[in-house]
């Protein structure tokens, strides 16, 4: 049984992607960031950087005591290398080339968190949340957004998935950051290759199901943040 300390985020969706995906047995730990549980303890002794998702493992494969372990890409690598799936890796890929095909899904992987997913979040604060307007810095992060779209587009050209051999956690990771603001849509026309590969995840039975999960756990998601919520999702400091 896996804990999911989860509440229905771009973040969060990676993580039931594959749950779902695999067929694992997972119990939800709804984490309400807009009322702050992310601060609770019980919570940071399992994520100390105050975010979701994290999950806790009560049957790691070594059989000792569970593991927590906090971070998406973090958790899906975890996730891949306890089921043997989605790696990325062919089956039957001798060594050199499954050594290879990690390295590729590590490194779309790694791309997902250090650019797509922090610079598309700026553009949604910038867009949709900022009290006042800063032209500046919607402009920056529209043209980062958009830039690191077209990165991804070149990389679907003649590729069905992101990276390795077939879908894997890069493609999981990547995904629930295409175009996630209702309020401030881009316009995906110049990047058709990327149409395609959103088009074939949304139709998988697993992301229907993970997404399912989301409105079932909030169904207040997408309604305007109340000024209560904004405080405790981008007031803190210190603490």
């Amino acid at each position: 049984m896996i804990d999911l300390y989860y509440w229905p985020t771009p973040n969060g969706h990676k993580i039931t992607l594959f749950l779902e995906e695999a067929g694992l047995e997972y119990r939800v730990v709804p984490v309400d960031i807009g009322k702050g549980a992310q601060f609770e303890p019980a919570f940071l002794a399992v994520s100390p950087n105050n975010k979701m998702p994290a999950i806790v493992d009560h049957a790691p494969g070594d059989g000792g005591a569970p593991i927590p372990v906090f971070e998406s890409g973090a958790i899906l690598r975890y996730l891949a290398e306890k089921t043997g799936r989605f790696t990325g890796v062919a089956e039957g890929a001798d060594a050199a080339t499954a050594r290879r095909q990690r390295v590729e899904v590590d490194e779309w992987l790694t791309w997902q968190m250090a650019g797509l997913g922090p610079m598309t979040g700026q553009y949604g604060h910038f867009h949709v949340y900022a009290p006042e307007d800063v032209p500046y810095a919607k402009a920056r992060y529209r043209a980062e957004t958009l830039r690191l779209l077209g990165v991804l587009d070149k990389r679907l050209a003649g590729r069905e998935w992101i990276a390795g051999a077939g879908y894997s956690i890069a493609d999981m990771a990547a995904y629930p950051w295409i175009n996630v603001y209702d309020k401030a849509p881009l316009d995906l026309a110049p990047f058709p290759h990327l149409q395609r590969w959103q088009a074939a995840i949304a139709a998988r039975p697993a992301t229907a199901r993970a997404y399912a999960l989301a409105r079932q756990v909030n169904p207040n998601a997408g309604k305007p943040l109340s000024d209560e919520e904004k405080q405790v999702l981008f007031g803190q400091g210190p603490r």
